[in-house]
C-alpha cells in the first residue's frame, strides 16, 4: 500500500534523527505533550464520542467499550504517563559492559534504538500515547495502527502529538497513525520489510495469531490472558476474597485480569459459598466443576473450553483441585503464561509456585491486575510479552532498545 510505504520512509527518516537527540529534548517534548493533552483534551473527547456511538451501533460489549471510553480522567492519566516517563533514567547510550581483551582491545555493549517500530492494536486509544511515549524516550520512530473503532480518537490523539513535535522542532514523523483500517493495512505493515524494525500487536487472540502467521518482520507476541488464582488449603480467606474479587472484576476487559479460580478441596465447603456470593453481587456469571455446582447452585456448569477461554467478561471459571501440584498442572495445561497468582501463608507453597509456573508474571498474595508497565514502574508499557525473546513481562524502555558492540583499539589487526 502506497501508504504505509510513504509511511515507512518518513519513519526511517525520523528515527535516523531521533538516535542522536539528547535525553533532555527528548523530555521536552514528552513534557510538552502531557500539556497539549490537557490542553486539548476536550478535542480529543468529542473525537472519543463518535467512536463510542459507533461502537454501541455495532453491538460492541459493555467491557470491551471500557476500552475505549476516555473521559478527563483518563485523559489526565494519559498526561501523567508521559510525565513518568519523562522522569526515567533514558536507557540509550547505557554501556552495560566493557572488556579488555589480552590484546588490548577493549569491547563493550550498548544499549541503542531498535530503530521504527510497528504496533497493531485494538480499541484503546490510550496505546497511541503510550506507544508514543515509551517509543520517543528510546529514539525509536513509531507507527501506529489501531483498529477502526477508535479511529477517531486515535486520530486527534496524533495531531495533538504531532503538534507538539512540532512546536519542539522534531520530526513530525516521529509518530504516524494509519488512516486505513481496512484488513489490507495491516497485512501491509505485517510486510513493511525495509522499514519496519519490530511489530508489537496488541489486542486479542485472533489479532495476535494473525500477525505471528502472516508478519515478515520481527514480531513481540504480547495480551492473551488467560491468567488464574489459587486459593491454597493454607490461604486467608479474607486476602483471597479480596484479591479474586479485584482480579476478577476492577476491570475484567482487560488481559491481566482473572479468568480462571482454583481453589483447594480442604476449604471448598467454606470458601466457595462465600466466594461465589461475593462474586454474583458484582454481576460476575460463575461456570464451575461438579463440586462448585454442588456448593453454590446459582454456578453453571463449566465445560472443558471454559479452563482455555480468555472471557475479558465478567464471567469466571471456577475448578476444585486437591493439592498444589493438581493446580500446578492445570495451570500448566491451560495458562498463557501471561500472570498466574497464588494465595497462601505457606512459605514452601509459594515458593514452588513462583518457581514452578512458567508465566511472565506469578504472584504470591496479590492481584493479577498489577501486571502492568505504570505499575512497576515504567511510566507506561508498550504491551505484556508472553514470550521469551527479547522481552518478558510488561515492555517499558529497556525493553525497547537492543544492544551494539562497541570496541576501542589501538592499532591491533589480526593475524
Amino acid at each position: 500500500m502506497e501508504e504505509l510505504t510513504t509511511k515507512g520512509k518518513n519513519a526511517k527518516e525520523a528515527a535516523n534523527y531521533l538516535m542522536k537527540v539528547s535525553s533532555d529534548r527528548k523530555n521536552d517534548v514528552l513534557l510538552h505533550s502531557a500539556e497539549l493533552l490537557m490542553r486539548h483534551k476536550e478535542e480529543i473527547i468529542i473525537a472519543n464520542k463518535k467512536d463510542l456511538r459507533s461502537a454501541r451501533k455495532n453491538g460492541i460489549k459493555d467491557t470491551l467499550l471500557d476500552r475505549l471510553i476516555l473521559d478527563e480522567g483518563r485523559i489526565l492519566g494519559m498526561a501523567e504517563g508521559l510525565r513518568e516517563i519523562a522522569s526515567l533514567n533514558d536507557p540509550v547510550g547505557e554501556v552495560l559492559s566493557m572488556n579488555r581483551r589480552p590484546n588490548g582491545l577493549m569491547i563493550g555493549k550498548q544499549r541503542v534504538p531498535i530503530g521504527v517500530i510497528g504496533i497493531i492494536f485494538e480499541s484503546r486509544p490510550n496505546v497511541t500515547v503510550d506507544a508514543f511515549g515509551l517509543c520517543l524516550k528510546t529514539g525509536n520512530a513509531s507507527i501506529l495502527r489501531g483498529g477502526k473503532e477508535a479511529i477517531h480518537s486515535n486520530l486527534a490523539i496524533n495531531r495533538i502529538l504531532q503538534l507538539s513535535l512540532t512546536n519542539c522542532k522534531f520530526p513530525v514523523k516521529a509518530v504516524q497513525v494509519i488512516e486505513d483500517t481496512t484488513r489490507e493495512s495491516s497485512l501491509a505493515l505485517m510486510k513493511l520489510n525495509g522499514y519496519l524494525d519490530l511489530l508489537i500487536p496488541r489486542g486479542g487472540a485472533g489479532l495476535i495469531k494473525t500477525v505471528v502467521e502472516n508478519s515478515s518482520v520481527p514480531v513481540i507476541e504480547t495480551g492473551v490472558g488467560n491468567c488464574h488464582i489459587y486459593v491454597d488449603n493454607y490461604a486467608d480467606i479474607e486476602k483471597a476474597n479480596n484479591i479474586t474479587i479485584n482480579a476478577k472484576t476492577q476491570r475484567p476487559g482487560v488481559c491481566n485480569a482473572a479468568e480462571t479460580l482454583l481453589i483447594h478441596s480442604e476449604i471448598a465447603e467454606e470458601f466457595i459459598p462465600e466466594i461465589c456470593r461475593k462474586l454474583s453481587d458484582k454481576n460476575v456469571e460463575i461456570r464451575g466443576d461438579d463440586t462448585v455446582t454442588k456448593y453454590y447452585p446459582g454456578a453453571k456448569q463449566a465445560t472443558e473450553e471454559d479452563w482455555s477461554t480468555e472471557y475479558l467478561n465478567l464471567i469466571l471459571a471456577v475448578k476444585v483441585v486437591d493439592s498444589l501440584d493438581e493446580a500446578l498442572n492445570h495451570i500448566h495445561a491451560y495458562g498463557t503464561k501471561h500472570s498466574e497468582a497464588i494465595i497462601t501463608e505457606n512459605y514452601s507453597h509459594a515458593q514452588r509456585f513462583l518457581n514452578e509456573i512458567d508465566a511472565a508474571a506469578v504472584y504470591v498474595n496479590a492481584s493479577t491486575r498489577f501486571t502492568d508497565g505504570y505499575e512497576f514502574g515504567f511510566g507506561a508499557e508498550i504491551g505484556i510479552s508472553t514470550q521469551k525473546l527479547h522481552a518478558r513481562g510488561p515492555m517499558g524502555l529497556k525493553e525497547l532498545t537492543t544492544t551494539k558492540y562497541i570496541i576501542y583499539g589501538d592499532g591491533q589487526i589480526r593475524v
